[in-house]
């Protein structure tokens, strides 16, 4: 990335914080040199500056011609080694929580909000038992069950050989067998649980600055009259994003405009609600291991005389009952509190709700390894109701949310939003078709493999494969990629017919007397594919509904059924039958194939800088949000970055009385914004935004208005002392933020750059120019102008202060030497 060029006409103490986007950046490249200096922060998120600026806070007159550059490098809270890949298992989880933030704005309708954050949340907890059960169909049903129980299955693999029912051993009895294979489910939710713990003291216990004399150390109280948008209820009750958010007001210095939803104390610091959930999904994992167990075991004991077992198991099975309520309840009574920094937590439940479903699970294993010399494992495990029953959950859930979705729209539509503001039912229903594809793909290649050549389920084998729903659902994906080509040829074509429109517009721009017909037709195909960004909306909306209708035809055809696709069938036209035939060895094959080109991939993109970029925009958003939904969804970088962009702002402000522009590109443009919206008024006067190749309104404004929409980005404009955003037409991420002009402020958006910067060879530029997309906006000449401009427009330095405090006194997150 190349440096700015410094050049403001005021000769005052000024810092340039830059922010860089997707993929990353070294902090020798954002500053464009080569001896660079970590000033604050650690080996995972860090400040930098050129060796020659070190001191720049004791020698202001050498830097009354231009600012202090100071890079902030975040891109190890995303990137690093290749075991980070095993993060994209947690994928479901991870959209599932983009859903809850995906909810359309609304005021003064409270009980609409809060159902819909509690629909995502139950939501949510169905992945985790969908996983969960998953994990059990392929170690109890699948291993322990049926390929230990068939004697040609057992004998080909002499790792089951201790666990074959024709030797007769001691873990020969079914329940023994299936209490060992237990382990795996069970060893899985707890490493999620360990993995949500880690990661959140290592990404996410980042508190915002407090402390400061202009910054307040509580919410600030509203005036009399003014409504802040939030419940009138207590602090126990409040839910942040389940709460309506601050409403337009056109009054900078209001609460109102003060705190919209992500200048709210609390929003990046989730702990209580994080811990509930974690808690909650735990022991939601564990209930199903037991249950698992349990159901198998008590179906035997109700066929043998035996009442004290029987009792037992009846008992057991009503602690699930009772317990599983629990768990539901605490899904559903708390969302998050913004309102005020939350650092209490719940102890008790905390503690007691996991470890008593860990308890109930040690019982259920005992129950398992009754001894029961005539139980003999047969058929498979009751997987087929499971699934089902998931499956509809989610469906219904999906529908009620976006039933929720349409009346939180209706009263303040915007047509620049996504879907309609059906965009979180959407990606809801794609998380639970995420869900789907990981866990029946692996029990659909576990299968295969313990048995041999055979298709799982048409009784080639030695196996009964699967459940059924399993292979329904593997089946209905070739016909969902058939209902996708149609849509996807549409775009192709329409995306040729318009570089084909946008050939004589580019020329007319550039005003070329001599155009290059392969010049032109390269800049209007990139400004072409750079448009389809737009058409995201369109093929989300048609796959989440195409998924939820072809998994309604799953179920049906499971339950009608009972049997896979191929079996169904037969006796039907045989062109009907072939088709079955083929779509469930297709789709059985490609569930399989797709999971282990899925895990490749993502472990390619850590990797790899190059495909990091094409990958690293979904997963950037998905992670930028806090885990509001899913406890287990991968760690919230933003929750340590934006803290720590906070912290430096109000600590340079704050004892150097100096200027500042923090200059955002990309995602960092995202991070940006919402750490000047945490800064209190007094701060955010002397800090000017500039963003460039900004996804805040193309991306984040449309597909998460409450928190981007039009009434937030324009709120931050009236707060904000001046911003102004850089973008370019051939961008296929960034573009105008679309906020205008209010009184003396002038709009946000600059006139839209020309890429390249000239069309052809010029004395200036003798080499043809490159089109640069969404990269090197620095490059430009309009970086510089728009840099300096903002600098003239912030008000002049106050007097520098040096309170005389300790070093253990400076505001944490502080260095002595980077914050003067």
């Amino acid at each position: 990335m190349s440096p700015a060029t410094p050049a403001p006409r005021i000769g005052e103490a000024a810092l340039e914080l830059l922010v860089h986007g997707v993929g990353g950046a070294t902090p020798q490249a954002m500053l464009d040199d080569p001896r660079t200096v970590r000033v604050t922060g650690d080996t995972t998120a860090a400040m930098h500056r050129r060796a020659d600026d070190l001191d720049a806070e004791e020698h202001p007159e050498r830097y009354a011609e231009r600012p202090v550059p100071e890079a902030y490098c975040w891109s190890n809270l995303t990137s690093g080694n290749g075991t980070r890949a095993l993060w994209l298992l947690l994928l479901p989880f991870m959209v599932v929580n983009l859903a809850h933030w995906m909810r359309p704005p609304t005021q003064d309708r409270p009980r609409l909000v809060r159902l819909y954050g509690v629909l995502v949340r139950l939501v949510a907890l169905t992945l985790t038992v969908l996983l969960t059960a998953a994990a059990c169909e392929v170690a109890l049903d699948l291993t322990a069950w049926q390929c230990a129980g068939a004697a040609a299955c057992a004998e080909e693999r002499s790792w089951l050989g201790f666990l074959s029912a024709e030797r007769g051993g001691w873990w020969s009895q079914p329940g023994r067998r299936l209490a060992l294979a237990a382990v795996v489910p069970a060893a899985l939710v707890g490493l999620l649980w360990y993995l949500s713990n880690r990661t959140w003291s290592a990404y996410e216990a980042q508190r915002p600055p407090m402390g400061y004399d202009d910054a307040p150390a509580a919410p600030l109280a509203p005036a009399p009259g003014a409504s802040t948008g939030e419940p009138l209820d207590g602090p126990d009750t409040a839910e942040g994003p389940d709460a309506p958010e601050a409403p337009d007001v056109s009054d900078p210095l209001s609460p109102a405009a003060q705190r919209p939803a992500l200048g709210r104390p609390g929003f990046w610091y989730g702990r209580r609600l994080v811990a509930r959930l974690r808690a909650a999904h735990t022991a939601a994992g564990f209930l199903t291991v037991a249950a698992a167990l349990t159901g198998a075991a008590a179906r035997h004991d109700r066929a043998a005389p035996d009442s004290l077992r029987e009792i037992f198991g009846w008992a057991l099975q009503s602690a699930f009952v009772v317990l599983g309520a629990v768990v539901l309840w605490v899904v559903c009574r708390r969302g998050r509190s913004e309102k005020r920094l939350d650092l209490r937590l719940e102890r008790t439940l905390v503690s007691w709700l996991p470890g008593a479903s860990l308890a109930l699970l040690t019982l259920a294993v005992l129950h398992a390894g009754w001894s029961r010399p005539r139980w003999r494992s047969g058929g498979t495990l009751p997987g087929d109701v499971t699934f089902g029953v998931l499956t509809l959950a989610q469906g219904g859930l999906v529908v009620a949310l976006g039933v929720v979705a349409l009346l939180l729209h209706r009263p303040h539509r915007d047509p620049r939003t996504a879907l309609y503001g059906l965009g979180g039912p959407a990606v809801a229903m794609l998380a639970c078709a995420l869900g789907g594809v990981m866990s029946g793909g692996v029990a659909q290649r576990v299968a295969d493999w313990l048995d041999g050549a055979g298709t799982p389920g048409m009784g080639h084998g030695s196996l009964v494969g699967p459940p059924v729903l399993l292979s329904w659902q593997a089946s209905v994906i070739p016909v969902l990629l058939l209902m996708l080509l149609a849509p996807s040829v549409f775009l192709v074509v329409r995306t040729a017919r318009a570089a084909r429109r946008l050939g004589p517009v580019v020329e007319a721009e550039y005003g070329t007397e001599d155009p290059d017909p392969v010049r032109t037709a390269r800049i209007a195909a990139t400004r072409a594919r750079a448009s389809l960004t737009d058409s995201a909306p369109v093929l989300v909306g048609i796959v989440s509904g195409a998924t939820l209708l072809l998994g309604a035809g799953s179920v049906a055809g499971a339950w009608a059924s009972g049997n896979v696709p191929g079996r169904a069938f037969d006796g039907a036209h045989p062109a009907v039958a072939a088709a079955a035939d083929t779509a469930q060895s297709l789709g059985s094959w490609m569930i399989g194939f797709g999971f282990i080109l899925f895990v490749t991939w993502g472990r390619r993109a850590y990797k790899d800088p190059s495909a990091r970029r094409t990958i690293g925009i979904l997963w950037d958003v998905g992670t930028f949000w806090p885990r509001a939904a899913h406890p287990f969804a991968p760690p919230c970088y933003a929750e340590r970055a934006v803290p720590d962009l906070t912290w430096r702002m109000s600590a340079w402000t704050r004892h150097t009385g100096g200027r500042l522009v923090i200059s955002g590109h990309s995602q960092g443009s995202v991070l940006a914004a919402a750490a000047v919206w945490q800064l209190p008024p007094a701060t955010r006067r002397r800090v000017a935004l500039l963003t460039y190749g900004s996804p805040l309104e193309r991306l984040y404004g449309r597909w998460f208005p409450a928190y981007f929409g039009p009434g937030p980005l324009r709120a931050l404009h009236r707060t904000v002392h001046c911003w102004r955003n850089l973008y370019r037409a051939t961008d296929p991420i960034g573009g105008p933020v679309r906020v205008p002009a209010e009184g003396p402020k002038p709009a946000v958006d600059r006139d839209v750059l020309p890429d390249p910067v000239v069309y052809g060879r010029t004395h200036a530029h003798p080499l043809p120019e490159p089109v640069l997309g969404h990269s090197d906006y620095q490059a430009d000449p309009a970086f510089a102008d728009e840099r300096s401009g903002l600098l003239d427009r912030l008000l002049p330095a106050m007097p520098r202060q040096r309170p005389h405090l300790a070093d253990d006194a400076l505001p944490q997150g502080s260095s002595g030497r980077s914050s003067g």
